[in-house]
């Protein structure tokens, strides 16, 4: 334990020697760092034997909280000089409060805060972002995804139609993302991978549904895509988005007409003074629907399912943002209340991001 009691009067040595910040980070790089002398001590000890590291286990860790503490203490303090210098220097006149810039008044809308976030997690996946109008036509909205007009599943969808054209065809305002899939399937040629994150529409208003709101899709068309490949991607998703180390899922049985196998996800979560958790406890909570791309829609966009197959998948994004941010009320997104904006929006410039943290 020599070595160890040794290093550590070392390292606090140079901790207390350090006269700014540029020389503590130096001092924390040399002994913290990927190559440091303390990472270098705990690497050792998967090489030891379960008596060796019982030993010298509580010894190394303790070095680390040791050197980690003091850093830190000295970095406070050296900031704090630091910023008391500053002080010192500088005169404010406190007779009239500056105003606050935009930058720090204005705040990102929670919908627009989580389009960015799937947007990046997707985008480090390797998915493309992919548009389309918000007026579509009857062939596009239903026909091609095997929706035909006597189907019963059109009535699920509470359509908002426009008055008919003299020929007797009527566009709608679309009830899912859904036509953007049939879009870029007969545009481009597979493979292909993306995402389709956009506003929909259905003749419903209350809690939880509102006249207009915001899904995101993905859809991804290979020669060699299968079940397996979605229920990866579904989890990595889950667990970046919900920021969680590890999720728990179910897959169960469902009906989508475009989609053969059909199935909906379960998240597991646990319940708690209102909150909703994931990735512990023992509830479960509908998620998302997907299933493999059916065959028929595969031909409808000009596309051979004895050669490619392919997966989707679709999800309220007002939904996911009320579960993560813990928003009540629907019908609060779209009413433009400053107040509301003001407690549940983010700021302009907190850019989400994978590595920064998506909700810092």
């Amino acid at each position: 334990m020599t070595d160890i009691a040794a290093l550590e009067t070392e390292i606090i040595k140079a901790v207390g020697a350090a006269a700014d910040e540029a020389a503590i980070e130096a001092v924390r790089v040399a002994a913290l760092g990927k190559n440091g002398s303390v990472t270098a001590l705990l690497k050792t000890l998967g090489g030891m034997t379960p008596e060796e590291r019982k030993e010298r286990g509580p010894a190394i860790n303790g070095l680390k909280d040791h050197v980690t503490a003091a850093i830190t203490a000295r970095k406070d303090a050296l900031r704090g000089a630091a910023l008391d210098a500053r002080l010192a220097t500088e005169t404010v006149d406190v007779t009239l409060p500056a105003r606050e810039t935009p930058a720090e008044t204005g705040r990102i809308h929670p919908i627009s805060q989580v389009i960015d976030e799937l947007t990046a997690i997707f985008v480090d996946m390797g998915f493309a972002v992919a548009e389309g109008p918000d007026i579509e036509t009857d062939d596009l909205n239903f026909t091609k995804l095997n929706i035909p007009e006597s189907h019963p599943a059109r009535d699920m969808h509470d359509t908002f139609f426009f008055n008919p054209k003299p020929d007797g065809t009527r566009l709608l305002l679309r009830t899912h993302t859904s036509p953007v899939q049939i879009r870029t399937m007969m545009s481009q040629k597979p493979p292909i991978r993306v995402i389709i994150p956009g506003r929909t529409y259905r003749v419903d208003s209350d809690q939880t549904h509102t006249p207009m709101f915001h899904q995101v899709e993905g859809l991804v068309i290979d020669k060699g895509s299968h079940l397996g490949h979605l229920k990866w991607i579904l989890e990595e998703f889950l667990k970046a988005f919900f920021e969680v180390n590890q999720v728990k899922m179910r897959f169960r049985p469902s009906f989508f007409p475009f989609t053969e196998p059909s199935l909906e996800v379960d998240i597991q979560c646990r319940r708690e003074k209102g909150e909703v958790r994931f990735g512990e406890g023992e509830d479960w909570l509908e998620i998302l629907g997907c299933g493999m791309v059916h065959p028929k829609v595969l031909r409808n966009c000009g596309i051979s399912p004895d050669e490619y197959q392919g997966f989707a998948w679709g999800m309220g994004i007002d939904r996911i943002a009320m579960l993560k941010y813990g928003m009540p009320d629907l019908r609060a997104f779209f009413e433009a209340d400053v107040r509301w904006l003001s407690h549940y929006g983010f700021r302009p410039l907190d850019f989400p991001t994978l590595a920064g943290g998506l909700s810092t």
